[in-house]
């Protein structure tokens, strides 16, 4: 064993060093990595996710970098709104790296220089808002804090994928003050609703006096006409047939007359003009003349 090992203890030597150089050459990054190669000290190349090759004893690996998307912690500043209302805004920030050449060598601290940018934008975007603008605009101010740091760490080899805008906290004073602002728009609303009501109920009664009164004319009209027409109807009758027609007619008003009279219900005891008798006989001769 000594003898075999002895007479190939060179080969033995150089399979060994193969080995390690092969170990030093070959670089195998994952999916979600990059590593960053530095040569003497100096920036060289990135290596992608996969096999790859680097110069042994020249090259070596001085970070891998996960271009996985991270999210920052919550973080909170306060910032005073154009109408002088103090607020605290909860603010989360989500990225990720895609050059990480520039992330290594231009920013120490990635995280706190984001946080630090997120504050001073939200700063400078509540400070030109009202109140109530920075509670019903939460897209437009997320969109401009986006925006804002898109500009910003486009030299850090970033990329800003969301920022979002978790909450805005007020202080108790303020909070109360905008309660009994809600209560009394409510209020004020519920006034209006009714009084608006009132208004319809009174515009709907008088539409409807109206379209009675209307209907009533017409009513009148029709009678008024049906009259006219039945007045017409005799008068004709009297200028064809003379005073004999216009007899008939008195004498059957008599009779009808005389009729209704009789309808009634119980004894009744009927006084009847002296010449009611006569009045009878000329009736029924023109009613037996007229059949």
């Amino acid at each position: 064993m000594e003898e075999f090992i002895g007479r190939n203890l060179v080969w033995i030597v150089l399979a060994v060093l193969l080995l390690f150089v092969a170990r030093l050459t070959i670089r195998i990054v994952p999916q979600a990595d990059k590593f960053v190669i530095e040569r003497f000290g100096r920036l060289h190349k990135v290596l992608g996710p996969g096999l790859n090759v680097i110069t042994p004893f020249l090259d070596r690996v001085a970070h891998k970098i996960s271009i996985l998307e991270r999210q920052l912690p919550v973080s909170r500043q306060d910032a005073i709104t154009a109408d002088n209302v103090l607020v605290q805004v909860e603010t989360s920030v989500f990225y990720r790296i895609i050059e990480p050449e520039k992330t290594v060598y231009r920013i120490r601290d990635i995280d706190g220089a984001i946080t630090t940018t997120v504050a001073g934008v939200v700063r400078a975007e509540i400070g030109m808002m009202d109140l109530d603008e920075v509670q019903s605009n939460r897209a437009r101010l997320m969109a401009k804090i986006h925006s804002s740091l898109a500009s910003v760490v486009d030299d850090w080899g970033i990329e800003v994928t969301r920022a979002e805008l978790l909450d805005v906290n007020l202080d108790d004073a303020t909070r109360s003050a905008m309660l009994q602002q809600l209560n009394a728009e409510r209020a004020r609303r519920a006034q209006v609703t009714e009084a608006e009501g009132l208004k319809r109920a009174v515009e709907l009664r008088a539409d409807a006096d109206l379209y009675a009164a209307e209907q009533q004319a017409k009513a009148r009209r029709i009678s008024a006409d049906a009259e006219a027409y039945a007045t017409g109807v005799v008068a004709a009758a009297i200028r064809e047939n003379g005073l004999e027609a216009a007899q008939y007619q008195v004498a059957l008003k008599q009779v009808e007359a005389l009729g209704e009279v009789a309808k009634g219900a119980g004894k009744q005891t009927i006084i009847l003009p002296a010449d009611a008798i006569s009045a009878f006989g000329d009736a029924f001769k023109l009613l037996k003349g007229r059949g």
